[in-house]
């Protein structure tokens, strides 16, 4: 996925970053950022065995996350295996409204 948002970071002149902190108190980080459009992009590394993930404090622990960022004005757009190639579509369409 990093590569595709760094050519459309590189073609476009959005800068993308990784591993953003997004909070002023926890230690939270989105997976890539647009941090002047607060737009999230989360990979949901869901595997078909067992993760963090799949357990019900690691699913609570992502929603705490994720409200929190919707809290501070964040738009998250979260993407698995299945449909990160759509990253760069969703991506455009959330920027333009």
């Amino acid at each position: 996925m990093w590569s595709q948002l760094a050519a459309w970071s590189l073609a476009t002149g959005i800068p993308v970053t990784r591993e953003h902190r997004f909070h002023p108190e926890r230690k939270w980080r989105f997976d890539f950022a647009l941090v002047d459009h607060k737009i999230a992009i989360e990979y949901e590394g869901i595997m078909a065995g067992k993760s963090r993930h799949t357990t019900i404090s690691g699913y609570t622990g992502d929603t705490e996350k994720y409200n929190a960022a919707a809290e501070l004005g964040w738009t998250v757009l979260r993407f698995t295996v299945k449909n990160s190639r759509e990253v760069i579509t969703v991506l455009e369409k959330t920027i333009k409204g």
